[in-house]
């Protein structure tokens, strides 16, 4: 796409002039100039969200980025549905700048692709944009035919008169946009949703094919003239350095060209990505021993968190309250107490990370190819390594092998080392980690304790409620400039405890906020991954207690929530709760942020070997408006696979501050065979989008230790459910 320099622009009136195309311009505060530019070919560029050519064709630009989700198709969706536009003629365009007039306003502006934001964040921005567009399009009709502009309609990228004359959408363009007045932003009228050509029906992703036929390109298939391959010995130990290098033999492997040292590692750089690998195995490094790391031990972490959220003493953060949830809970019937734990995880994503970085001869300028969920962080990482303007960076945001926060980092140092690299052997230079770089030196879901207190009235109905987080802060790890600004709300750390789908008089949720023994990051979910795993397992141990059913029990509490009601009593019939037998199923209601799942699952245990097997998994789910129905099944049903994998197998150590995993045959994903018939059912509702990429996971974990108790009336509270685990309960 190339690029205009727009200048000021044209006041919100002006009339304009002669061209042969039309571009659209929506500013964070709304749709704010219509620019006609004609070029030589008879085409218009755009400098914003669409172009629209004389030869009909149709260009929207995607601001997000592509890592699975299909946020690449659904985007361009919504601003094609507004602009009646016909898809086939629709080309998207990635946005690779880090332009902020394309930012995601529930991130600031930022270009930040996380928490199932992209359909929540640029849904009404896209469909002004294509509505505007439209009204523009009915505009020069009318010129042209001489009606009035109320007397047309649209079908498909056309135009229609009442007498049945059309124009299309390229001819229209080519007429020129002489005597078009650009409408007050918000003004014109979007389609009702019973007039959605595009919005809410399922169309092919444009994605597919290529990834299906081995020609879509991730940032580790980037091939660039003159190109050397970079790996990198990374220290073993967070926030350690090299001392001393010994790379005289690593330099004799033949094709290494040169041997880089970096702030935390050391780099071979080499012909081939075999010979790079093969010397970074030669290198004798001598490491420094004086990181606090050192002394982070996974084992250790637990115990420390459980001393910490039982001692009350411990600073806590409130994250959530309404009325007075200690005193309630002191003055009821009887009070129930109980303590959940879960492990690191590790994100997992099938393609390790990667990046090309080509610096400029004098270094004041360079490219860069990365697979990455923001366009301003990576932007901003490579200036800041190069100290030169961000102006001076051109980012190619390439298609990921999914992420699940892994590429979030506002300091990445996958493209760290590829531009130093670069910078250093004065050539392009590719880095790519191993599996193994992956997983030794990734940054994981954080360890929690939980504590869990609740009351209950004579009858049986829930009285107080109190969640205790004891887990480090995410963002004070990840994003410290952040932290300054939010501490101590961390809804990276807490986000589900809130618990804000049921209606509980007197709730308090509290973060203890302890000591970092990892590197962190957000994870597919955030804290709802493991707040609601804690939660939902104790809504069922508290309903044991008051001898009610699990279903009845959280019922009394979504008066208030309809729609979680209709999702509770939904999964119910689906699953065949009340007619359930001696069949092991277990009932779990969780979300995220304003999305809403309820699960059921239904599973067998071998006690033998303490493998629990998932037969099948019911959700019945409420995420707003469905932009994408097909794109969001699959989103919900992966989410669920996803937590499937995390409740049963996923697991990081630490001894000494080094990960002890190295690879997926001892860090264990569920594989394909495991995954059980999945059934899943969409809420029709009035209400826009609110995301589907996170809502599956959180429910999951929970769902399973409760059919759990209903196969061996035992309960699971340490995720994920090993066997070894699995067989301890057992045996109590």
């Amino acid at each position: 796409m190339s690029q205009t320099n727009l200048g000021s622009g044209p006041t919100r009136r002006r009339f304009l002039q002669g061209a042969a195309g039309l571009a659209f311009f929506l500013g964070t505060g709304g749709i704010s100039a219509v620019r006609a530019i004609a070029t030589n070919d008879g085409t218009l560029d755009v400098n914003h969200w669409l172009t629209i050519r004389a030869d009909g064709g149709v260009s929207i630009v995607f601001p997000s980025t592509e890592m699975g989700q299909s946020s690449y198709s659904t985007l361009p969706q919504i601003l094609a549905d507004e602009l009646d536009a016909d898809w086939d003629k629709v080309e998207i365009e990635q946005l690779h700048a880090d332009d902020r007039r394309f930012g995601n306003q529930l991130f600031g502006g930022v270009l930040y692709t996380a928490g199932s934001t992209s359909v929540q964040g640029y849904f009404e921005p896209m469909r002004q944009a294509g509505a505007q567009a439209r009204d523009v399009l009915m505009q020069i009709a009318a010129r042209e035919w001489g009606v009035d502009k109320s007397l047309l309609r649209t079908e498909p990228h056309a135009v229609v008169s009442p007498d049945g004359r059309r124009l299309s959408y390229g001819e229209l363009a080519a007429l020129g946009t002489a005597g078009v007045e650009l409408p007050e932003a918000g003004t014109v009228a979007l389609k009702d949703k019973s007039e959605f050509r595009i919005i809410g029906h399922d169309l092919p992703r444009r994605d597919v094919l290529d990834k299906s036929t081995g020609r879509a390109r991730f940032a580790i298939d980037v091939e660039v003239p003159n190109m050397a391959y970079g790996s990198v010995l990374r220290a073993p130990v967070e926030d350690e350095r090299p001392l001393t290098i010994d790379d005289s033999a690593a330099r004799s492997v033949p094709g290494v060209i040169d041997v880089v040292p970096l702030p935390d590692g050391v780099a071979v750089v080499a012909e081939s990505l075999w010979a790079a690998l093969g010397a970074r195995g030669l290198l004798e490094v001598e490491w420094s021993e004086d990181s606090p790391a050192r002394n982070f031990n996974s084992a250790g972490t637990l115990e420390a968190y459980a001393r910490a959220v039982e001692d009350p003493t411990s600073e806590a953060a409130t994250w959530a309250e309404k009325g007075d949830a200690v005193a309630t809970i002191s003055a009821a019937d009887s009070v129930h107490s109980r303590f959940y734990l879960s492990d690191y995880a590790y994100h997992a994503q099938i393609e390790p990370m990667a990046a090309v970085a080509r610096v400029d001869a004098d270094g004041n300028g360079v490219e860069v190819w990365a697979g990455t969920q923001t366009q301003s962080w990576t932007t901003h990482t490579v200036a800041e390594t190069l100290g030169i303007p961000t102006e001076k960076v051109k980012l190619n945001m390439m298609t990921m092998g999914g992420s699940f926060g892994r590429r979030t980092a506002p300091v990445q140092n996958y493209v760290r080392d590829a531009v130093l690299s670069s910078k250093a052997v004065g050539r392009p230079v590719k880095v790519i980690w191993t599996r193994e770089d992956d997983i030794k030196h990734g940054t994981f879901r954080p360890a929690a304790v939980q504590k869990l207190e609740a009351g209950l009235t004579a009858d049986g109905k829930l009285d107080g409620w109190h969640h205790k987080v004891a887990t480090p802060t995410v963002i004070g790890f990840f994003n410290p400039n952040r932290w300054d600004a939010v501490r101590p709300n961390d809804v990276i750390s807490m986000r589900g405890a809130e618990s804000k789908f049921y209606g509980i008089k007197d709730f308090r949720a509290d973060h203890i906020i302890t000591e970092r023994q990892a590197r962190l990051a957000p994870y597919r979910g955030i804290g709802a991954a493991y707040t609601s795993f804690a939660a939902e397992i104790f809504m069922d141990e508290l309903a044991e207690q008051a001898g009610r059913d699990p279903l009845d029990f959280r019922l009394d509490l979504v008066d208030e929530n309809p729609r979680g009601r209709h999702l509770l009593e939904k999964v119910a019939e689906m699953s065949g709760w009340r007619n359930r037998g001696d069949r092991a199923m277990g009932l779990s209601f969780a979300g995220y942020s304003s999305s809403m799942a309820a699960g059921v699952a239904e599973i067998e245990v071998d006690a033998t070997s303490g493998e629990i097997q998932i037969k099948r998994f019911w959700a019945a789910v409420d995420a707003g408006l469905i932009v994408s129905p097909d794109n969001a099944h699959n989103q919900v049903e992966g989410g669920i696979i996803f937590g499937i994998s995390m409740a049963l197998t996923e697991r990081i150590d630490i001894e000494n501050g080094e990960v002890i995993q190295n690879n997926y045959y001892d860090y264990e994903i569920t594989r394909a065979y495991q995954v059980p018939p999945i059934d899943i059912y969409f809420a029709d509702v009035d209400a826009p989008p609110v995301g589907v990429g996170e809502v599956g996971t959180p429910m999951v974990s929970a769902a399973i230790a409760n059919a759990f108790h209903a196969a061996q009336g035992r309960r699971l509270r340490h995720m994920p459910f090993t066997p070894d685990r699995v067989q301890d309960a057992i045996s109590i």
